[in-house]
């Protein structure tokens, strides 16, 4: 996948002096939980994960649901695997937005997977069109995926919209996929989870984008069917039987402080956003979707702006040391490019953004 293979982590951290390309706030250090592991047991833990952290994760999804409804995964990208490979099959059919995050697309295509996919347009304003995801259902339909908040455009679904997309569905087996993995940032959340509306709904999300610990790899799945949720079970003992309790242990502890944290996080993604904002209003060759939720953005160049679109890629990660997401990530044209705006401290975003449109003037054709 070009998003996994040109990360910034696999690109070099050392080629970069503004990083625009991550998805998540800024990474925390260890010693900012003041946690102590040294009493650990370095046991098997519990197959369906740290029974206090899906108590949490449980409560800030919503009632009805408990404990009983949360797996935790080794990330988010683990449980989108899970899904995938338990609900799928070669030749079943699947629905999935597009742009979207890689394995949400990916995973089902190695599986063979008969793809469709509801293609977000900027000129819509990267609304997602419920009456043409109606015509893409089929009997045979196995899944639906949707993502809110959006990565990569910062879009968001509300409550109406996934109750329509539900409704559509009330006919087949089909089931679906809401990945939540922005849920905790900015005015467009979604909350509470989708996961309460209905067995039918299956939600995902981690603690590596809004909490900034990517690092521990802890996601979860949320259902309330239980056979569905053996099912996931029995796929996660295939793959790991059980998390890490260390990683688990510092996710519950951490997760357990989300009261003070998300709105901390939130003041500073509205004043990062308030800076790219500004910098889009004054950049000529630049138009965007300003996103509700989230943390990235995925303005474009204008399509008429007389940019070489190669050329300022080159000079922007190479005369620059600037990183963004080309679209290409995400299989959309390259003149679309993601910028994480939560992650780099406001000077290094500033620069960042300073660098674009420099980049944008040395690259007209």
């Amino acid at each position: 996948m070009p998003i996994e293979a040109e990360s910034p982590e696999q690109f070099g951290y050392d080629k970069i002096r503004y990083n625009l390309a991550e998805s998540s706030v800024s990474d925390r250090h260890l010693s900012e939980f003041e946690i102590d592991l040294s009493q650990q047991l370095l046991c098997y833990g519990d197959h369906i994960g740290h029974p206090g952290l899906r108590g949490l994760v449980a409560r800030a999804a919503g009632e009805p649901l408990g404990a009983g409804d949360v797996l935790i995964t080794s990330g988010a990208a683990s449980a989108l695997f899970i899904i995938a490979s338990s609900l799928l099959e070669r030749g079943d059919h699947m629905i999935v937005v597009r742009p979207n995050y890689a394995t949400n697309i990916e995973t089902p295509r190695a599986i063979g997977c008969d793809v469709s996919f509801l293609d977000l347009d900027f000129d819509q304003g990267f609304a997602l069109d419920v009456k043409r995801l109606a015509k893409l259902i089929r009997p045979e339909t196995k899944l639906v995926s949707v993502t809110t908040p959006h990565n990569p455009t910062g879009v968001c679904l509300d409550r109406a919209q996934i109750e329509a997309i539900l409704a559509l569905l009330e006919k087949t087996d089909a089931r679906l996929l809401v990945d939540e993995t922005y849920a905790d940032m900015g005015k467009g959340a979604f909350d509470p989870s989708a996961a309460t509306l209905s067995p039918r709904v299956i939600a995902v999300s981690s603690l590596s984008k809004s909490y900034g610990i990517p690092g521990i790899r802890i996601g979860w799945i949320i259902n309330s069917d239980p056979d569905l949720m053996h099912v996931f079970l029995c796929a996660k003992e295939q793959i790991s039987i059980c998390g890490s309790v260390i990683d688990e242990e510092v996710a519950y502890q951490a997760y357990s402080a989300r009261e003070k944290w998300i709105p901390e996080n939130n003041r500073r993604i509205d004043t990062a956003l308030a800076h790219v904002r500004d910098w889009v209003t004054q950049e000529d060759a630049v138009e965007w979707i300003e996103p509700v939720g989230g943390c990235v953005c995925f303005p474009r160049i204008a399509p008429n702006a007389g940019i070489d679109i190669e050329i300022f890629y080159r000079k922007l990660n190479q005369d620059h040391g600037t990183y963004v997401g080309p679209g290409s990530w995400f299989e959309m044209p390259r003149n679309y490019f993601r910028i994480g705006f939560a992650w780099p401290g406001l000077d290094e975003l500033d620069g960042g953004l300073e660098n674009i449109s420099s980049a944008i003037a040395n690259s007209r054709g």
